[in-house]
């Protein structure tokens, strides 16, 4: 069981959206699997980190899992029902909000064998679909993108097997045939209906098959040029950046997007680079402050000549 997402981001029960956010994108970068290779356990952190954002950032969920009708999984907290929940109820009102009581399936644990002994209106009751069931299921960025596979525990203690396609994107619905609730006198089961949600990603965005990252780089890395690694869903991979490179400048990668499926070619991953100044430097600072000297009346240059 997923512990209490509160507690997995370290915020009050009370903090506001942006509290809430930052606490994420702070936790997220340090556990994530490309600062932590081969940890483990810093994986899973990362994971839970990523399911309990996914559902705090979600004001509906965040209120249902304040109010106890959502576990910190995202799913239906088992209702349990015994005689005396049906004999409370009004007569003639529904046992459960939506579902008749024939098709409830307390009510029909309790009352089927009466109905089967005694020749009642059941006996003679024709076959009947199950009903759908639905589910939610969180994965990460990653598992989305490049496919996975993954097990979702249900309320009842029973598991499914669900294999995520590659390409998936946020609340696309999986229909797992077969799954759902018991038929009636022979009929098939209906189906389980799991909407999926990705988790957010601390680098990446995606853009259809495309990904999008903020690349940081220091002066020397843009004025001189440079070779440096780039995170990618596969693992890191060497990015050439061209002397004289402004802040903002975009630069592709072809096929490190997400990968080649179904006819559909790969896409690229756009990196921006953001210029960084890093730790202060005294001697840095002298030659800038001379060279600035030096060039005190260079024009700037206009928009739209930036490389």
């Amino acid at each position: 069981m997923p512990a209490d997402p509160y507690q997995t981001l370290g915020v009050a029960r009370d903090a506001s959206p942006e509290q809430i956010r930052a606490a994420f994108r702070t936790l997220a970068k340090k556990h994530h699997p490309d600062l932590n290779p081969g940890d483990k356990a810093a994986e899973e952190k990362f994971k839970s980190i990523g399911a309990a954002h996914d559902l705090l950032s979600d004001p509906e969920r965040r209120a249902r899992f304040d109010r106890g009708e959502i576990d910190a999984a995202g799913q239906e907290r088992a209702e349990r029902y015994s005689y005396r929940h049906h004999a409370d109820a009004a007569a003639g009102a529904r046992y459960r909000p939506g579902m008749p009581p024939e098709e409830d399936p307390a009510f029909a644990d309790i009352f089927a064998d009466l109905f089967r002994r005694g020749g009642g209106a059941a006996s003679g009751r024709g076959p009947m679909r199950g009903q759908d069931q639905h589910y939610r299921l969180e994965v990460s960025f990653a598992e989305a993108a490049l496919g996975a596979q993954k097990r979702l525990t249900l309320p009842d203690g029973r598991t499914l097997d669900v294999a995520i396609p590659p390409g998936l994107e946020d609340g696309q619905l999986l229909r797992l045939r077969g799954q759902g609730g018991a038929g009636w006198n022979g009929a098939p089961a209906g189906d389980a209906l799991i909407e999926v949600h990705v988790a957010p990603h601390p680098f990446f965005q995606r853009e259809g098959r495309d990904l999008r990252l903020d690349l940081p780089v220091t002066a020397a890395d843009a004025i001189l040029g440079a070779k440096i690694p780039v995170p990618t869903l596969t693992g890191s991979v060497t990015l050439t950046i061209p002397r004289h490179s402004n802040h903002g400048r975009v630069l592709r990668l072809r096929g490190k997007g997400l990968p080649a499926e179904g006819g559909q070619p790969a896409g690229d991953l756009y990196a921006r680079l953001v210029l960084v100044t890093g730790k202060p430097d005294a001697e840095l600072e002298a030659a800038l402050r001379a060279w600035s000297e030096r060039h005190r009346d260079d024009p700037l240059p206009q928009p739209g000549s930036l490389s």
